[in-house]
């Protein structure tokens, strides 16, 4: 059995995460004059009507995607985007916060902001090119793919732990099994995930969910 995914190496990834999904959440910034109270929601639909799509895609392969670990790390990675989304919706700027945020939602990890932020300090240094890609790289569709193919890979340092991230309905997740059709399920079960995802990162944000359990669980 291998080891704990220890602390320092969730923050690591996923304070990676916050930094290369960031200027994407501002480019896909919902439209401002949308009511406060359906701006998560706007988050949590339109946005996942694009991104269901691209985490549902290894889907192709049926379960051979579960055998790639490709359904998590890609699933996981549009899935922050969303959180990192409503995050913005409550004005949270500060990276130990929003990495917290992500490993409450994403691993159903209780790393509250006071000792993520130690970590963040011990790992701090510079981001390489080949990790973050080039801002010309990253607009438009062909770069919102890449910039979420990007967190994909960051996050299969982390791999073990993704299991715990939102789901969609089971029979969606049965039928994201079977070869070439799984991708019907799988844009169901995902785009359901990325509901999930959103509401309870609000429900975090708005403290209408404990640490021990989930939104809606």
């Amino acid at each position: 059995m291998a080891p704990p995914i220890s602390d320092a190496v969730v923050v690591d990834v996923l304070r990676r995460i916050d930094r290369l999904l960031a200027p994407l959440v501002e480019r896909l910034g919902r439209p401002p004059a949308l009511p406060r109270a359906e701006r998560e929601q706007w988050w949590a639909d339109r946005v996942s009507r694009v991104a269901a799509g691209v985490a549902a895609a290894p889907r192709f392969a049926g379960k051979l995607a579960d055998l790639l670990p490709l359904q998590n790390t890609v699933g996981t990675a549009v899935q922050s985007l969303v959180v990192l989304g409503v995050a913005a919706e409550h004005d949270v700027d500060a990276p130990a916060e929003r990495v917290s945020l992500l490993a409450r939602v994403l691993l159903d990890r209780d790393l509250p902001a006071d000792r993520v932020a130690p970590l963040l300090t011990r790992v701090q240094g510079t981001y390489r090119e080949d990790a973050l890609g080039r801002a010309d790289e990253r607009k438009g569709a062909r770069g919102t793919a890449r910039t979420l193919w990007r967190a994909a890979r960051l996050l299969s340092r982390i791999d073990d732990a993704l299991d715990a991230r939102p789901k969609g309905k089971l029979r969606h997740r049965f039928l994201s099994n079977l070869p070439v059709v799984g991708v019907l399920g799988g844009y169901a079960a995902e785009r359901e995930g990325l509901r999930r995802a959103a509401a309870e990162a609000a429900a975090v944000l708005e403290g209408r969910v404990s640490d021990e359990g989930r939104a809606g669980e």
